[in-house]
């Protein structure tokens, strides 16, 4: 099994390479556009700075040295309680992806079993994600259901 370990604000530049990978993969061609990189970049360096901040990731290097094969990200949002969930607090996981040459590994089944266990030492039980086809049967194992709450975004 490879190792998985926290991600540094170091690993940022990686973290964002390796969600451009993530983005091509479920958009089709790969786009041009890099703009976003460099603010992506630094609030990366902020948040994994902060040891007992509100996002964090997991990540397994790749046996080379040469960069990250693998992560899962996550941050904990705030919303008043309810039944269900009496703290408010809600995981939510992003930007789960394995290099193309680095994948069928558990590369990032991993990650996840991490990411799952920082949610759970903060005592965030309710963790949303949404899945691509191919992620789906990794996190259906890891006992994510189906949810009934349709989504819905205000892009301005």
């Amino acid at each position: 099994m490879s190792a998985v370990r926290r991600a540094l604000p170091e690993d940022a530049e990686e973290l964002v390479r390796l969600r451009q990978v993530m983005q091509d993969a479920l958009s089709g061609p790969p786009n041009p556009d890099k703009a976003w990189q460099p603010a992506a970049v630094q609030t990366l360096r902020k948040k994994l700075a902060e040891p007992a901040g509100d996002m964090t990731a997991f990540v397994v290097d790749r046996p080379d040295g040469t960069g990250i094969a693998a992560c899962a990200l996550g941050t904990i949002e705030y919303r008043l309680g309810g039944p269900g969930n009496p703290t408010g607090t809600v995981g939510y996981v992003f930007n789960v992806v394995t290099d193309d040459d680095m994948r069928r590994r558990g590369l990032s089944r991993v990650c996840m079993e991490a990411l799952l266990g920082w949610f759970q030492e903060r005592s965030v039980f309710k963790i949303d994600l949404k899945a691509s086809p191919e992620g789906e049967p990794l996190y259906v194992s890891l006992g994510f259901v189906h949810s009934p709450n349709p989504a819905m975004r205000l892009s301005r």
